[in-house]
């Protein structure tokens, strides 16, 4: 079953219209035509390949509109596929102390440190989707705070 979503190919919303379908897929072709790279780069003729096929679905109505109705009938993905959003987590057992933030206000600082300066932090980053990869870690660690 072909998983590929043209709207999230070309970079616009379901309900885009034409004019912006047309001007996504020429910045885009623009930006990853294998023609303005050397050597050829097979990343991105496999992008154009892929804006090209969803350009064609996207600019014949007829089409489009099979699409959609065929989307909306696809059985949702299962387990034995391949996952298609998340972040990846590290092993159960790990500690996390010294994993280090690459983003917000302690940003370069390790979990371990910011448990020492702001638990309450860690508690909000474990609830928010920008923390989902460090959610295992933080908390091992704050059942390690709690234990004592």
């Amino acid at each position: 079953m072909d998983r590929r979503n043209p709207y999230r190919i070309l970079q616009v919303q379901p309900d885009a219209d034409p004019d912006v379908v047309r001007a996504a897929y020429r910045v885009l072709a623009r930006k990853a035509h294998p023609d303005t790279s050397t050597p050829v780069d097979e990343v991105a003729e496999r992008r154009m390949i892929d804006l090209n096929w969803a350009y064609a679905l996207m600019r014949d109505p007829a089409a489009r509109q099979a699409w959609e109705s065929s989307n909306r009938r696809a059985a949702p993905p299962t387990p034995a596929e391949p996952a298609t959003h998340g972040a990846p987590r590290g092993p159960l057992d790990e500690d996390g102390a010294g994993l280090r933030l690459d983003f917000g206000r302690y940003a370069g600082w390790t979990l371990g440190e910011v448990l020492k300066r702001d638990p309450a932090y860690l508690e909000w980053l474990r609830r928010h989707a920008s923390g989902a990869r460090y959610r295992t870690a933080i908390d091992i660690l704050l059942r390690s705070v709690r234990k004592r």
